[in-house]
């Protein structure tokens, strides 16, 4: 998942339903160059999981679009999957010898600088800051400090960096601070123009970030 130029990165709702869903993540995905989808799973037994994620792979990998797992690290392989996004460091060392070699092993959750330096030793292929807390949807790190642990991270850290943005808006001052990634929550799917339209501006203002 290494950029030559900076992307966007999608995140899911929890998903019980992806019949329903399938229709909104295609037509999302054809409106900009997407990097990576990150799926959220609503409680349920492990044949429904694997069920649903399979579902999903086969609309976002046929446009060579990265799937991962919010979680479920143990999932990742035998859904056909193609890493999961791990939300601090226990998380992530736990989930480690699940994945590798083969699999992406995503960082988020950090709390500090320090949690990136270790997420990074301890071999995460990214980054992520600024995503909701846990459960938590409506509540995330203040935007300034978002900023700030990002352009800290382009410039001292040698993997990949995810910066979160709340809204389109935010979009061009996350790609400003140099993330090699846009994420768009869960907040994209329930926007009144629609998803895909909103995908569309968010491509839009990552393709002309204010210069820094």
């Amino acid at each position: 998942m290494t950029p030559t130029r900076q992307r966007l990165y999608l995140i899911t709702p929890p998903l019980d339903d992806t019949a329903a869903f399938a229709a909104e993540i295609e037509a999302a995905l054809a409106m900009a160059d997407i990097a990576a989808v990150l799926l959220r799973l609503a409680e349920a037994d492990e044949r429904i999981l694997l069920d649903r994620v399979r579902a999903i792979a086969a609309i976002v990998q046929r446009r060579d679009v990265a799937l991962l797992l919010d979680g479920h690290a143990e999932l990742a392989a035998r859904a056909g999957a193609d890493g999961a996004h791990l939300r601090g460091i226990e998380a992530l060392t736990a989930a480690l010898a699940t994945l590798k070699p083969d699999r992406i092993a995503g960082a988020g959750g950090l709390r500090s600088r320090h949690d990136a330096m270790l997420a990074a030793e301890a071999g995460a292929d990214y980054v992520m800051f600024g995503e909701p807390y846990p459960g938590e949807e409506d509540r995330r790190p203040p935007l300034q400090e978002t900023l700030e642990r990002l352009e800290w991270s382009a410039e001292l850290l040698q993997l990949p960096c995810v910066g979160y943005a709340g809204d389109t808006d935010e979009v061009t001052a996350v790609a400003r601070t140099g993330a090699d990634f846009v994420a768009l929550g869960a907040w994209l799917w329930n926007e009144p123009q629609g998803a895909a339209a909103a995908v569309a501006a968010a491509a839009q203002n990552l393709a002309a970030p204010v210069p820094r």
